[in-house]
């Protein structure tokens, strides 16, 4: 694939969800890969059987004889793997790099977003290995009915998430560019909404003459940018004026149906495991993609409704007549707001019990009073400490500001829980028949949630 000799692939944070997904790609095509992570997890299991060569330290020693070097956003340039690399003349390049270059060669379609890109990825790849095109596929989450994060297809398509967090999503260069959803969000790099709007602009723009655009209507920031957009634009979402559009939408068994029309034409019924309105203009966008690549509508159907959703997207842990517990990646409070709709719609008459792990002391900061908000549909809310992300903490800006500010806008039931360890076998004493436990966070939170989940497997 690379021009020249490069075959010693060597990525630092190779553990995280962005980059795991390259590094199996680049295997399955035979590169020589290595890695080092802080910790040992499933994903570095899952590389290391695929032949990875792992280490869990970060070490000058690791990037002996490495002919390029991939890095995170989270890696700094003081990383002694870094400074070894620099020293010896080794390239060091960004993830989105290294994910330019797997798409230079490919009819690109990447999915960007600040909510909604991971599960919308997924999407696209199960319409397009519906309709017979075998894509690569690089997503941030693992896809249940994938396996994992990546997958190596045989045909010209590469499905991708781009991320757009440190604007690095602008290295790539798709034929059909999509983007979800445009919130304030990532303002230690942005600073203003208006430069995310602009950085998003330039991405949907970026496209080639013979590319598309897809935006979700539904957004007022992605609508506003319609007017400057000059390629080709497509968009989706429930509102009458988009181009894809359903109506009809029911959820039954914890399956979402509605039928799609396209400019007013009524294309047919779909059927899907995804739930949530949010999660309908997810589907949309797919196939409003599949449609443009002239995949039958009633494959589509079919692949949708084998879909199976995404680690930690509204996954379901365990379910009984007398308890359901679910977990979900949910950080942002419009993503929370979202979640915490689509479950009082799924069980509307049982009491929510949701228990939230803030992520990042900047992200609570800037979002203090929008989190006071987001909890409205929780019958009791608790509230774990800031997950930090390899941050400093901020005077201030803790969770008993949180639970203080959340009880100062009118929530009667939210409390603090400091000990992580001990909420576990509280919650298995205090839940009640009926009750529906929501665990939501951008953490560690999901490792309480399987351990809450294997207390009642047993």
């Amino acid at each position: 694939m690379f021009l020249g000799k490069t075959k010693r692939i060597h990525f630092i944070g190779i553990g995280g969800s962005g980059m795991s997904g390259i590094a199996e790609v680049l295997i399955n095509q035979n590169y020589d890969v290595s890695g080092s992570d802080q910790v040992q997890s499933p994903i570095t299991d899952h590389l290391k059987s695929l032949g990875a060569e792992i280490y869990f330290d970060h070490k000058s020693e690791n990037v002996l004889d490495k002919q390029v070097v991939v890095v995170s956003s989270a890696i700094r340039d003081n990383n002694p793997e870094v400074k070894a690399a620099n020293e010896q003349m080794i390239p060091v390049i960004p993830r989105a790099e290294m994910l330019a270059e797997l798409m230079r060669m490919k009819y690109g379609i990447a999915i960007a977003g600040t909510h909604g890109k991971t599960t919308t990825t997924s999407l696209v790849a199960t319409v397009l290995a519906g309709g017979s095109l075998d894509p690569t596929v690089i997503v941030g989450g693992k896809i249940k009915n994938m396996g994992g994060h990546a997958k190596l297809g045989q045909s010209k398509f590469l499905v991708a998430e781009a991320d757009e967090s440190d604007g690095s999503f602008l290295r790539l260069s798709p034929t059909i560019s999509v983007v979800t959803t445009l919130d304030q969000e990532h303002m230690d790099y942005y600073h203003t909404i208006q430069n995310m709007k602009s950085a998003f602009l330039e991405f949907l723009n970026k496209v080639p003459f013979y590319g598309s655009a897809f935006i979700c209507m539904d957004d007022p920031n992605l609508q506003s940018l319609l007017p400057k957009i000059k390629k080709r634009t497509i968009t989706y979402g429930l509102k009458t004026q988009a181009d894809y559009t359903a109506r009809e939408i029911s959820v039954n068994k914890l399956r979402t149906s509605f039928t799609v029309f396209h400019h007013g034409k009524k294309l047919g019924r779909i059927s899907s495991e995804s739930l949530g309105n949010h999660n309908v203009n997810n589907t949309l966008a797919a196939i409003a993609i599949g449609m443009e690549l002239n995949i039958e509508f009633s494959a589509i159907a079919n692949a949708l409704k084998s879909f199976s959703g995404v680690q930690r997207r509204f996954e379901i842990l365990y379910q009984s007549n007398s308890l359901v517990i679910v977990d979900d990646y949910g950080h942002h409070p419009n993503e929370i707001l979202a979640t915490l709709n689509t479950a009082k719609m799924v069980w509307p008459n049982r009491k929510l019990v949701v228990i939230f792990q803030p992520h990042r002391y900047t992200r609570t900061q800037l979002l203090l009073e929008d989190f006071y908000s987001s909890f409205n549909d929780a019958d009791k809310l608790i509230l774990l400490d800031i997950y930090a992300a390899g941050e400093k903490p901020i005077e201030g800006i803790d969770s008993r500001q949180l639970v203080k500010g959340i009880r100062g806008f009118g929530h009667k039931d939210v409390d603090y829980i400091e000990d992580f360890d001990s909420l576990v076998p509280q919650l298995k004493f205090s839940l009640q028949p009926g009750d529906i436990v929501l665990t939501l966070g951008a953490g560690d939170i999901g490792k309480l949630a399987q351990k809450l989940a294997a207390e009642f497997l047993d």
